[in-house]
């Protein structure tokens, strides 16, 4: 087993919830609570009562899957839940499930009477390697992603890897291209690693330091002032096409799938606006498009994306920014880069 402290809470990995059985049997909280989406109230809960030796003294909420209804009209839902349920400012929420349980019910305990304990414990590759480290809650807003949230942190974060046992391949994908992220912003040695890596098998140490590299970097810049921003490498533009595809395509792009597409697009974008060479380029799109399926980014979406990227949330004064790759392992941010080269990248990523 191995912890890693941030920012005063522990991140466990493959501890069985040794700690989260400690803290319950302590009586310390007045309601316990478990928030998880439809799936992973099926898959995951009995595997997470199984680790809890059965444990069961606490009330389920469950509510729809997809990052779809990561929105405030669910929070509404879940609210009035808690308020049924009686939950007081003693309550806990065990936030059971991938990046939109983990972002959505950190939001939701962090608001509820102006913020309840909560603890994640995520069950998918994405929501271990990124979305439940770091302190960042949110919701989406008309599909712009993660519009309205708090920067709270969790009582503690447990990792198994029992949980990755029970996705499918294309969700196993998903989480692996924030892995890839963190080498191209932080570690070459870690990304030529996973160049080697199969990615439907991510092993315990590979899991491990991706998350010690995320949580550098949060410890850092706790708010996203200065250098966390990296972590937002391939976002910019991910998050734009993530969110025109959740709302017109039949079947949407994962998230890991939609920053993948950003991942190309910004490596091109680091050519001319940083100091990436073209041999590195080159060499990230060929590991991105032998790992994804090719998207094609449709010429009249072109406009859509570009008022879903002055949307984002890291701009400021009206200009869109970007975190860009001075080499493969550096990252540099606040970049600001023309509409003209923002389309150029568009394109870029349609030419291979």
């Amino acid at each position: 087993m191995e912890t890693l402290t941030s920012a005063g809470h522990s991140l466990y990995f493959e501890s069985n919830l040794e700690a989260l059985k400690t803290l319950l049997e302590s009586n310390k909280y007045s309601k316990v609570f478990v928030l998880a989406d439809e799936n992973t109230s099926e898959i995951c809960l009995p595997v997470f009562q199984s680790l809890m030796d059965d444990f069961a003294d606490f009330d389920l909420i469950e509510t729809a899957a997809g990052e779809e209804n990561k929105n405030i009209d669910f929070c509404i839902g879940i609210w009035k839940t808690l308020l049924d349920f009686e939950a007081d400012r003693k309550s806990l929420m065990i936030n059971l499930g991938g990046g939109v349980i983990t972002d959505m019910g950190g939001f939701i305990a962090s608001t509820y009477k102006r913020g309840i304990d909560f603890i994640n414990v995520p069950t998918t590759l994405l929501s271990q390697v990124d979305a439940s480290v770091g302190g960042k809650t949110g919701i989406d807003i008309d599909n712009v992603k993660n519009m309205v949230g708090t920067f709270t942190l969790p009582q503690m974060v447990f990792i198994e890897t029992e949980f990755l046992k029970t996705l499918p391949q294309r969700e196993l994908l998903s989480g692996f291209a924030e892995m890839i992220k963190h080498g191209l912003i932080y570690d070459k040695a870690y990304y030529e690693k996973l160049k080697t890596t199969d990615y439907l098998m991510p092993s315990a140490e590979d899991i491990y330091r991706s998350v010690e590299i995320k949580n550098e970097v949060v410890t850092i810049d706790p708010h996203e002032k200065n250098l966390r921003k990296i972590l937002n490498f391939g976002h910019t533009i991910g998050h734009a096409v993530e969110g025109y595809s959740l709302a017109n395509d039949e079947n949407p792009l994962t998230h890991g799938e939609a920053i993948a597409i950003g991942f190309v697009c910004e490596a091109a974008l680091s050519i001319k606006n940083s100091a990436l060479t073209r041999e590195e380029l080159k060499d990230i799109s060929d590991y991105i498009l032998a790992l994804y399926p090719k998207y094609h980014i449709k010429k009249e979406s072109f406009d859509t994306l570009l008022e879903l990227m002055q949307s984002d949330k890291k701009n400021e004064d009206g200009n869109i920014l970007f975190s860009l790759l001075e080499t493969t392992g550096k990252c540099t941010f606040n970049c600001r880069v023309s509409t003209a080269d923002i389309l150029s990248s568009l394109e870029y990523y349609n030419s291979l």
